[in-house]
């Protein structure tokens, strides 16, 4: 395992935000599958003032009241969403793998760099014109989010921004989600 490169580091907060994330980041090999480098963010998570930082950051680039709700993405985006939702007095709602929730949920399949999966989420989630900030731990493809988003506006949610913590530009995710707005505290 390495730290991703701090030095250089780039983002859409600036490059101090960006620096903190990457010299918390570890690159794990080979995981889940030979030949995938897998961006762990585990050591954030676990450092209590930059996981606050981030967090805190995060909340004054969107706002405390232009969003109602904080939607995370499964897994690791559940640790970020409560955080925000906790910071902000707005509730939190997840996106599951598909089976996870026990009510009438929407469903979207849609490919992964390294594979397919299905999210779910419930219908009755949102109230129409409901603001929605999506959050994720890494954008690759897209199709994660590009997904999450189209659930969200099908259950009734207007999305009010879409936040991760680190962007795999060269997996082109930002570009697939366009003409949304992308916020990544690191792009490498």
């Amino acid at each position: 395992m390495t730290e991703t490169h701090s030095s250089g580091a780039r983002g859409d907060s600036g490059p101090q935000t960006a620096r903190l994330v990457a010299s918390r980041v570890l690159d794990v090999p080979d995981f889940p599958k030979p030949g995938v480098m897998f961006k762990d963010l585990m050591p954030l998570f676990a450092d209590g003032a930059a996981f606050r930082e981030v967090i805190d950051g995060i909340v004054a680039y969107h706002g405390r009241e232009n969003f109602d709700t904080v939607v995370g993405i499964e897994a690791r985006g559940f640790v970020v969403a409560a955080a925000i939702a906790y910071a902000t007095g707005v509730g939190v709602v997840p996106v599951r793998k598909a089976g996870k929730l026990p009510r009438p949920a929407y469903a979207a399949t849609y490919e992964l760099e390294y594979g397919e999966a299905t999210l779910e989420v419930h219908q009755d989630a949102f109230t129409a014109g409901h603001r929605v900030l999506v959050v994720d731990d890494v954008l690759a493809t897209g199709g994660t989010a590009e997904a999450t988003l189209d659930l969200v506006e099908r259950a009734g949610g207007t999305v009010a921004g879409f936040t991760v913590l680190l962007e795999l530009a060269f997996l082109k995710g930002r570009e697939r989600l366009a003409p949304r707005p992308v916020h990544a505290l690191l792009t490498v």
